[in-house]
């Protein structure tokens, strides 16, 4: 009985874990610069905010229209989109 508790409970945090990762949010961190599929959510891609290192989900854009008075639109490193970022 026990052993069938644990195997039920290993079952279930597996299925758990598997529903935590995937693709990241808007603003949050990611891997590969220029990267949609797999790193960011849909209408996201992965790239620079500011003039750091680090990376986080962008807002994909068009022209800055698509970006809040605070961001401009430019492009992203390693693709063909352009990405909301810092002014």
């Amino acid at each position: 009985m026990r052993t069938a508790i644990v195997v039920v409970g290993l079952w279930v945090g597996a299925v758990f874990a598997s529903g935590c990762g995937g693709e990241a949010a808007l603003g949050e961190e990611c891997g590969e610069e220029g990267v949609q599929d797999g790193e960011c959510e849909d209408g996201a891609v992965c790239g620079k905010p500011d003039d750091g290192d680090a990376l986080e989900c962008l807002k994909v854009c068009k022209e800055q229209a698509d970006c809040s008075d605070a961001q401009e639109c430019n492009g992203v490193s390693g693709s063909d989109v352009k990405g909301c970022r810092t002014k």
